[in-house]
Order: C-alpha cells, then sequence, then structure tokens
C-alpha cells in the first residue's frame, strides 16, 4: 500500500473523480460537494456516459472555476484531471474492470457495494487493486456507524452472555417503477455477464455485510456454509423477497430475512443474540437498543464516520481504512451463493397482491405477511420455509 501523505495547514485537497453521477451518485457528487467546501477534496471530474448538464451541476452549485471536467472514458478522465481517487458509482457489472483502471494509474479507490457481482470479479480486483498498492474502500456506509465498535465491544466483554446467533431483518417497499430504473435492474445476468441485483446483494447488502460485520466475521475464510431461498413476486429475473443463513467457521448462525415488498417500509436492523440478552442495532439510524437480564433496556444513538472522509484520512494520515477488501470477503461468499443459486422460485398469484399507494400512485406489489416473516426470521434465526411460509415448502417450490 503507498505510504500516506502528512497534510499540512497548506495541504492541496485530494483531486478526486466520480465515475455515476445519477441515481445513487447523486448522493456521492452532494457528498464530494461538501467535503470540497471544506477543503478536504476537489471534485475534478465526473464521468458520466451522458454529461450533466448545466441544471445538474447548477444544483451542487459546481459552476464556474468550480465546473469538474466530463467525459465518458474513465481512464483518459483520471489521466487528464491527475485525480488521486475515484468515487465508483456504477453499475455492479462495470466495478472490477473500473476498479483496475483506476489502480492502474495509482487511483485510490470507494468502490460502491457490492464490489463485484461474482466471487471471481471480486477476487480479480482486489488483487488487482492489491498489486497496485492503491487504496480500496467498499462502500458499505455501516460500517462507519460507530455503533459497530461499541456492540463488538459489548459482545467481547460478555454483556449479553454467550453469543449464539446474528439476524437481520429488512422489509422495504419498491415499486414496479424500481424495477425499471436502470437496464440491468432486477436482472441476475445480462447474456454471460454477471449482475445479481437481489434483495440480498444490493438494496439490502449491508444488512447481511453488517451482521456478518457484528458477528466479527467479515472475511471470506470466516464462512463455512451458505443456505440460501430465493423468491420473487416482480416479474423479474432476480429475488426481491428472500433469506440467507450463513454458518461461520466457528458454528455461529448468521441469518437474514428481506424483502422489497413489504405491506409497510420498516427500518432494516440486526439483532445480535446471547445467552443472557440481545442489541439491536437500527443501522441506518446509528441507533442501539441493549436488552439484557438483570438491568433495565438501554438505548443509544451513535455518530457516523464518512467512509470518503476516512479514506482522505487514511491516505493523509495512515488511519486504517474502515471497509477494506478483505473485510468484505465473508458478503462475497454469499453474492457468490446467491449467483449460483437455482433461479429464485416465483410466487404464486394467491401470495401477493398489487396496491397502488406508491409514492407518485404507482403500482407495488405486496407479499401476504411478509412484514412478520421477515421479522421472524431475524428474532428466531430461522429460514422462510422453517417458520411455515406454504410458498416456501421446498415440495411446493417450483422454479418458474
Amino acid at each position: 500500500m503507498t505510504g500516506p501523505t502528512r497534510r499540512t495547514a497548506a495541504a492541496v485537497p485530494l483531486p478526486v473523480v466520480l465515475a455515476g453521477a445519477r441515481g445513487h451518485g447523486r448522493w456521492h457528487l452532494a457528498n464530494l460537494r461538501r467535503l470540497q467546501h471544506q477543503g478536504r477534496v476537489r471534485l475534478a471530474g465526473i464521468c458520466e456516459l451522458e454529461p450533466l448538464t448545466a441544471d445538474e451541476l447548477a444544483a451542487f452549485d459546481l459552476v464556474g472555476d468550480a465546473r469538474p471536467e466530463q467525459s465518458a472514458d474513465f481512464g483518459a478522465l483520471l489521466d487528464a484531471t491527475g485525480a488521486r481517487a475515484a468515487v465508483v458509482c456504477t453499475p455492479i457489472p462495470t466495478h472490477t474492470d473500473l476498479a483496475l483502471t483506476a489502480a492502474s494509474r495509482g487511483v485510490h479507490l470507494l468502490l460502491e457495494k457490492p464490489p463485484a457481482a461474482s466471487w471471481a470479479a471480486y477476487a480479480r480486483m482486489a488483487d488487482g487493486v492489491r498489486r497496485a498498492g492503491t487504496a480500496c474502500q467498499v462502500g458499505f456506509q455501516s460500517f462507519g456507524s460507530h455503533a459497530v465498535p461499541a456492540i463488538q465491544e459489548l459482545v467481547r466483554t460478555g454483556a449479553i452472555g454467550t453469543l449464539t446467533g446474528i439476524g437481520a431483518a429488512g422489509a422495504w417497499v419498491r415499486d414496479d417503477a424500481y424495477f425499471r430504473r436502470a437496464p440491468w435492474a432486477g436482472r441476475r445476468r445480462i447474456g454471460s455477464t454477471d449482475v445479481v441485483d437481489g434483495v440480498l446483494t444490493n438494496p439490502l447488502a449491508h444488512a447481511v455485510a453488517t451482521a456478518l460485520e457484528l458477528a466479527d466475521r467479515g472475511t471470506a475464510e470466516d464462512v463455512l456454509s451458505v443456505e440460501t431461498e430465493l423468491f420473487r413476486a416482480h416479474d423479474i429475473e432476480a429475488d426481491d423477497t428472500s433469506c440467507v443463513r450463513i454458518t461461520t467457521t466457528g458454528g455461529l448462525p448468521v441469518t437474514v430475512a428481506a424483502t422489497l415488498c413489504a405491506e409497510r417500509a420498516g427500518e432494516p436492523c440486526v439483532i445480535v443474540h446471547g445467552d443472557r440478552g440481545r442489541i439491536t442495532f437500527w443501522y441506518k439510524q446509528d441507533r442501539v437498543l441493549i436488552q439484557r437480564a438483570g438491568h433495565g433496556p438501554v438505548e443509544s444513538v451513535h455518530g457516523r464516520t464518512d467512509l470518503l472522509e476516512n479514506l482522505v484520512d487514511h491516505l493523509e494520515q495512515g488511519t486504517p481504512l474502515l471497509v477494506p477488501p478483505e473485510r468484505t470477503g465473508a458478503f462475497m461468499r454469499v453474492v457468490e451463493a446467491v449467483r449460483t443459486a437455482p433461479e429464485p422460485v416465483a410466487l404464486p398469484a394467491d401470495a401477493w397482491e398489487t396496491r397502488y399507494d406508491a409514492p407518485g400512485g404507482g403500482a407495488r406489489r405486496t407479499v401476504h405477511g411478509i412484514d412478520g416473516l421477515v421479522a421472524a426470521g431475524a428474532e428466531s434465526l430461522a429460514l422462510f420455509s422453517e417458520l411455515g411460509a406454504a410458498w416456501a415448502r421446498s415440495s411446493e417450490a417450483a422454479a418458474s
């Protein structure tokens, strides 16, 4: 890894290129503008197939001398701008090649999750970044929550007794338009190219990765086995209602249940189970609830370190990265298990209904009773088929 550059009072802001500035990329654009205002970074370039319009740039106050260069050629843009870091927020199948393009030029990375669509692509990316000596931060923002080390310390000191398992639940609402947001949306593959845009691997990937992190089992070597149950209510290739149980090399079960077909949108959470208590972590809110024998419930809200700021601190001061690629190896084992699993099973028509209460009056599909089923999976560490869902019993499931 390249050595850090010590920041001085007159240090030049780090020049950064953003690849993918629309969709979720707008969040990164706003964050870059925030850090640019603080003098930490300079948005040197934006890589998009279609350049951002003057109105789009003006919305982020990127006008006049502050206007970044734009190009659809990522490598050429890195060369032209002299960028030292890049934020990659592009379609999943492009992550590895763009990461390697940056690494070959000595450009450090904030790479959006999931880092790749297959284990082979992830390994190629991680190996290339390592050989190039460049820093790579994977975009699991929940790892920046100060609640994560606080929970890990509670577990280490026996606050909830012996750890018995980790459960996670995510019940989100997504309308039909969500699955038309891009050509790769809701796809398992396009031709021979893996996409794996399923509920566990992309929209609620944080639930999986955060559960593994709280189990302190984030590396590929920590995973013994992965069981998957993949379903879909929507007319898509990928899964929108699924659960997975990871067994770690120490025998600890980590179960995640998730859906994009919730009856009511809920806050995703991870539950750390012990034999004398439990800790619930609502990771989008940085909120923690501790419940244990002999004590009243204790709730707290924690701060959060921004991952791009952490990357800048790493380059300038040697601060350890919060999410280096190796800490996402276990998550990528789950991605690979989903990728190679049988095609998601289409739920029978009587298992779901269409509602027209999505924002803007759009249509959405909801699975009957799924909110409770997802919560029960995190509570009991059981899979859908073990919780009595008729459509999840293997004897009745039929891939379409």
